[in-house]
């Protein structure tokens, strides 16, 4: 991905320095860590879990943490990924003749305060629509291309458009209107929907790579089958078959690996909004 030399965003805000080591305790060890993981690295909505479990109470108090030249490069990157999606959706938005507001993006080390908790590293990158802030620990991109196979820069740029794409769900009420049902349909319903959401910020990630590299000449050979290779790693029934054997359909939340790849090719070949309504499709 063509990145160096281009405008960082004036939105991000690092507070690595202000993070401590979160001991990670409770029951999200092992392999209960990896699914709280999966579940908010691609938008699982960070209030409908209890962030604070993750926090053992021997977790040392926040203080300096040292950063690398890899962690600012890192920081760079994500900046320039940030502004880049401030660009996109900043057309994209006055288009639809309305005014899109810019999300913040935090940089925390070890565990972090937000208006859906306080949060340690074990959730990876998410999105709280509380205080319409995106969150990510850099050291969360190991785990992604150690732990999940999905490396690569715009592997990388693929989350964040993806977190950014919830944020735009936000801005447009569509977060609202699910997020309103709890409660009030069964859990199955809720999990479809809950499905079609996070098509659809699959799908957004895509509209921007798609009018990112109009603009930007952003793409080179194999960025788009790094940002496929992490769809599909993290599909419900992927996960599913790796951590339980079996494939449940009925409790899927985020849409399966063909799912995710399907939508976000959709968005990127395409870059049309009016594509991706999933609210609106029987097949997803």
């Amino acid at each position: 991905m063509r990145w160096q030399g281009r405008r960082g965003s004036g939105n991000v805000e690092d507070r690595r320095h202000l993070s401590g080591r979160a001991a990670v305790g409770g029951g999200l060890g092992g392999l209960g860590l990896v699914i709280v993981v999966v579940y908010l690295l691609m938008g699982g909505d960070p209030t409908q879990l209890n962030l604070q479990q993750g926090i053992g109470a021997g977790s040392g108090a926040p203080g300096g943490v040292a950063v690398d030249e890899a962690s600012d490069a890192g920081a760079r990157f994500v900046s320039v990924v940030l502004a880049d999606t401030e660009e996109v959706w900043r057309e994209l938005f006055a288009q639809m003749g309305d005014q899109y507001r810019e999300p913040r993006l935090v940089l925390f080390s070890g565990q972090v305060q937000s208006a859906c908790g306080f949060a340690s590293a074990a959730v990876g990158p998410f999105y709280c629509p509380g205080d319409g802030v995106v969150y990510i620990d850099l050291s969360f991109y190991d785990l992604l291309s150690q732990r999940f196979g999905a490396s690569g820069d715009f592997a990388q740029a693929y989350v964040i458009a993806h977190e950014v794409g919830h944020h735009v769900q936000n801005l447009l009420g569509i977060s609202g209107q699910v997020d309103a049902q709890r409660g009030r349909v069964s859990e199955r319903e809720q999990n479809e929907l809950s499905v079609r959401l996070e098509l659809q910020a699959d799908f957004l990630a895509g509209v921007w790579a798609h009018h990112a590299q109009r603009r930007f000449d952003i793409l080179e050979p194999g960025d788009i089958e790094e940002a496929l290779t992490a769809a599909n790693a993290i599909g419900d029934d992927t996960l599913q078959l790796e951590t339980q054997g079996r494939v449940v359909p009925d409790s899927f939340t985020h849409g399966t690996s063909e799912q995710r790849v399907r939508w976000f090719r959709l968005g990127f070949e395409t870059g049309d909004l009016s594509r991706g309504d999933t609210f609106a499709v029987d097949r997803l």
